[in-house]
């Protein structure tokens, strides 16, 4: 039996054939009690459209970016932002930000990544302070705000600021900062480790548990063809660690994947993407995810919500599942199951 930690779903990172059809993935989920839909924002449709819609179309499902990075909107600008979405979706926004990678933002935005914590706290702060409805003056090391406050009312219902991240100080920081962290590409040991920073973080900070809300998010495929399935599960990892800069490699590294997640980014980088997938290894596959029959899907998913520390698994999808694939997951990996 699956320990009671909440399950909520983390929306295809791959592009859907429609705003609508993001869209009724989530009243999907909400017809399956799951807690929230999680949106992630890459170079696709940008994540505050698709959440207004998702608002308007949904009664119950907690929403929220999993995650908006803190170079392309300025922090003032994302305070007004959930501002808004809080007021559209009726109270149920939980905000993620990050700083993503040297990737994404030097490559698609345009911008310098350039002190990527103390951005993320800053913008933690700025956020805070706008929703708040008050003045904001603020004084840090990258942003000076002086003589402005919302020209709307502030949030009826704060709007929680979750931090994503994946290195020891970026935990640190949202455990000291943030109401809550969200975690991607952990193996049931790695994550351990990382709640040890999440900890020392709020002992920093002087919180304790119940101020810091963890999401983990598990790639995770459930079909009857359990083949097809590890399949899928294998070209997602390969991808992630082969085409998306050096943060998800030297994370594996850390949690003792250093050999395996070399040699399936030398394959990816020499165009041997084929390669790359077979590099990796059923042990690591199932260390990370869920994927198989709905049987062993739901079996794997025990450890991950097995572990202290851990209040809500969001389950991801591979890359290459096509939309039967994604509702057959969210089927049966739903908490009403």
């Amino acid at each position: 039996m699956i320990p009671m930690t909440d399950r909520s779903l983390h929306l295809p990172v791959a592009a859907q054939p429609s705003v609508d059809s993001l869209v009724e993935l989530a009243a999907l989920g909400e017809s399956h009690d799951y807690e929230y839909a999680w949106l992630p924002e890459t170079w696709g449709r940008d994540a505050v459209t698709v959440l207004t819609a998702m608002a308007r179309e949904t009664d119950e499902i907690g929403l929220g970016p999993s995650i908006v990075n803190v170079y392309s909107r300025s922090p003032a600008l994302l305070g007004q932002t959930m501002t808004t979405l809080q007021e559209v979706a009726d109270g149920r926004l939980r905000a993620g930000i990050a700083p993503s990678g040297p990737a994404v933002i030097e490559g698609w935005h345009g911008v310098e990544f350039d002190r990527p914590l103390r951005r993320t706290r800053e913008y933690l702060e700025i956020m805070r302070a706008v929703m708040s409805g008050e003045t904001v003056n603020y004084d840090g090391d990258i942003f000076s705000l002086a003589g402005f406050r919302l020209r709307c009312e502030p949030p009826s219902e704060p709007v929680p600021i979750d931090a994503a991240g994946m290195g020891p100080k970026s935990v640190e920081l949202a455990g000291r900062f943030a109401d809550g962290w969200h975690a991607i590409v952990f193996t049931p040991d790695g994550l351990a480790d990382r709640l040890e920073d999440l900890r020392r973080g709020m002992e920093l900070g002087d919180r304790d548990s119940d101020d810091v809300r963890v999401t983990l998010s598990v790639t995770a495929c459930a079909l009857e063809d359990g083949d097809r399935a590890r399949d899928l599960a294998r070209q997602h990892l390969a991808f992630y660690v082969g085409a998306m800069g050096t943060y998800y490699r030297e994370s594996l590294a850390r949690q003792g994947y250093e050999e395996a997640a070399n040699e399936i980014a030398a394959a990816w980088a020499s165009g041997e993407h084929d390669r790359a997938v077979e590099r990796i290894p059923d042990a690591l596959l199932d260390d990370l995810g869920a994927a198989g029959t709905p049987e062993r899907a739901r079996e794997e998913l025990e450890k991950f919500a097995a572990i202290d520390g851990v209040d809500d698994l969001a389950i991801g999808f591979p890359r290459g599942a096509d939309r039967d694939e994604i509702e057959a997951t969210i089927e049966a990996l739903a908490p009403d199951h």
